[in-house]
C-alpha cells in the first residue's frame, strides 16, 4: 500500500532519462506535480511526454534519476500495487471487451479486494455521466468511442485514487463528444480533489484542463508555466511556434 503522506506535492520526477536502443525518449526530465493540480503534457509524437506519464506508474523504469511518488521513490514500492493506488487511462481505454461495463469498472475495487466495489462502481459511472440502470449491463461493443472513454475514466475513479494518469484520452473522438468529456473531466477532478496528469497534443485542451502546461521537445523540458503565463511569456522559440501554429496569442 502507497503510505500516506502529508505534503503538497505528490509527484515529483527528477533529472529522469530512458532510452529505447539508439533513441532518447527522455533527457534529464525534471518535473513536479502538486497535489490537486492537473498538469498536462504537451509536445508532439516523440517528445516523450508518454514515457514521461509511464514512468509515474511504474509501467516503465527510468534508467537515470528517479520518480517520487509522495516522497516516496517509486522504485522501491511494489509495481503492481502502485498501479492499484493511481488511476490509468489509456489512450484507447482499455475496457475488457469480456467484461460487461459494470464489472470493468469494478476492476480495480476488485483487485485490491475492497468489499463496496459495486457500490463504489455505480457512484464512478454517475460522476462521469452514464447511468448504471442503461449500461451497467451492456458490453463495450455495444458503446460508442466517447461513451468507451467515459467508462474507462469511471474505472480510474472507482477505487478512489488520489492520482490519476491519462494519456490522451479524448484524442480519438469527434470534436463534440470530446468537448464534453473535457467538461465532465474538469467538473469531476475539481469536485473529487483528484490530482491529474494528462498527455495531450492539443494545445486548447492543454488550455482549458491545466493547472500548469509542461511543454515537451524530443525528450526535454521547453517551459513548465501555468496556462496564462505559457500564453504571456513563452520561454523559447519553439514555446512560441507552438503557441502560433495553434493560433494561441497572448490576451
Amino acid at each position: 500500500m502507497l503510505p500516506k503522506v502529508a505534503s503538497a506535492e505528490m509527484l515529483r520526477a527528477e533529472n529522469v532519462s530512458k532510452h529505447y536502443g539508439p533513441v532518447v525518449a527522455l533527457d534529464g526530465v525534471s518535473v513536479e506535480v502538486k497535489r490537486a493540480e492537473c498538469v498536462v503534457l504537451i509536445g508532439e509524437s516523440g517528445s516523450g511526454k508518454t514515457t514521461l506519464l509511464r514512468c509515474f506508474n511504474r509501467l516503465v523504469d527510468p534508467d537515470a534519476g528517479r520518480v517520487l511518488i509522495e516522497g516516496i521513490d517509486a522504485a522501491q514500492l511494489d509495481p503492481i500495487a502502485l498501479r492499484r493506488r493511481i488511476g490509468y487511462v489509456p489512450q484507447d481505454g482499455g475496457l475488457l471487451p469480456h467484461w460487461r461495463v459494470q464489472r470493468n469498472v469494478e476492476l480495480v475495487p476488485w483487485l485490491r479486494e475492497v468489499g463496496n466495489g459495486e457500490e463504489l462502481a455505480l457512484r464512478a459511472m454517475e460522476l462521469v455521466g452514464l447511468d448504471p440502470q442503461l449500461f451497467g449491463r451492456r458490453w463495450p461493443r455495444e458503446l460508442s468511442g466517447g461513451q468507451r472513454q467515459r467508462v474507462a475514466v469511471a474505472r480510474a475513479l472507482a477505487a478512489s485514487p488520489d492520482l490519476i494518469l491519462l494519456d490522451e484520452p479524448f484524442g480519438a473522438l469527434d470534436a463534440i463528444t470530446r468537448a464534453d468529456l473535457q467538461i465532465t473531466f474538469h467538473r469531476v477532478r475539481q469536485e473529487l480533489g483528484i490530482t491529474a496528469v494528462l498527455v495531450t497534443h492539443d494545445l486548447h485542451e492543454a488550455f482549458l484542463l491545466a493547472s500548469r502546461i509542461v511543454v515537451m521537445r524530443q525528450g526535454r523540458v521547453e517551459q513548465v508555466a501555468p496556462p496564462d503565463e505559457l500564453r504571456q511569456a513563452p520561454a523559447t522559440d519553439y514555446v512560441r511556434q507552438l503557441l502560433e501554429r495553434a493560433r494561441v496569442t497572448a490576451a
